[in-house]
């Protein structure tokens, strides 16, 4: 990503930390989203889905075919004990969407349930926000150590959310009004090279947009931080409250 700094400020007279606050965020939405790895794991199974389809119109092959990459992926990541949750969800997504097709005979259908998530996904962002929690806050307060800190201490934080939270969701909605049309009027391999099409770029619009408001933003209150420097202050005042009550003896006239 480039970096984006504010309009009245210049890479000589931006504080120290405010380099390392964007690269911070960078580096924990690309972990928060599954970065290009990620990518690959969401578009592939989709991917080989449609093209085995428009090859040979063989919708058991092309569900299987998509169904075992994705296990694949899984098994690569359990091999290499690297983080398991983008390539489960990735699992779960495509095993419902072959469930769904199985059961109806209809190849559209792989990629009705995914569809479906996108738009409650899109509902779920807007409604969190009008609510005052927006979603994006919940997901990366945790990532940025800071928890629900920014709700009450930390409004600029709070409102970066928001608006990242708002550009996920119209985004969202905008592909789905794309989507949905297709699913009633397009064959099922226009759907699907369609669907593959528009996998990457929107998801990537929203992280941009995402890390652009967070950067602006004020840094997260560190609430781990916070807890540990309260303990050991409250290890110290025991200590003090320890010495203050049992003081050394102080030696009798006469002893050495």
């Amino acid at each position: 990503m480039t970096s984006v700094d504010k309009p009245t400020t210049t890479d000589q007279d931006a504080p120290a930390g405010a380099h390392d606050s964007k690269a911070v965020t960078e580096a924990a939405l690309f972990d928060a989203f599954g970065g290009v790895r990620g990518m690959v794991e969401t578009v592939l199974p989709g991917l080989l889905f449609v093209t085995i389809y428009t090859i040979n119109k063989d919708l058991h092959l092309s569900a299987i075919a998509a169904l075992g990459v994705s296990l694949l992926l899984v098994a690569v990541r359990l091999i290499r004990r690297d983080t398991v949750k983008h390539a489960f969800s990735g699992v779960f997504g495509v095993a419902f969407g072959v469930v769904f097709a199985m059961m109806t005979g209809n190849a559209k259908d792989f990629y009705l349930p995914g569809m479906l998530y996108t738009l409650g996904l899109a509902i779920a962002y807007i409604a969190t926000t009008i609510a005052g929690v927006p979603l994006i806050g919940l997901m990366l307060g945790p990532v940025f150590k800071e928890n629900l800190s920014w709700r009450t201490r930390n409004p600029g934080r709070k409102k970066a959310y928001a608006k990242a939270s708002w550009a996920w969701g119209l985004i969202l909605l905008a592909k789905c009004a794309i989507l949905f049309p297709l699913y009633w009027w397009a064959d099922t391999t226009q759907l699907g090279w369609v669907l593959v099409a528009l996998k990457i770029p929107p998801f990537l619009l929203a992280v941009y947009l995402t890390w652009v408001f967070l950067a602006k933003a004020p840094p997260p209150i560190d609430v781990f931080a916070e807890m540990e420097a309260e303990e050991r202050a409250e290890e110290e005042r025991k200590a003090a409250a320890r010495a203050a009550a049992d003081p050394q003896p102080r030696p009798h006239h006469g002893e050495a």
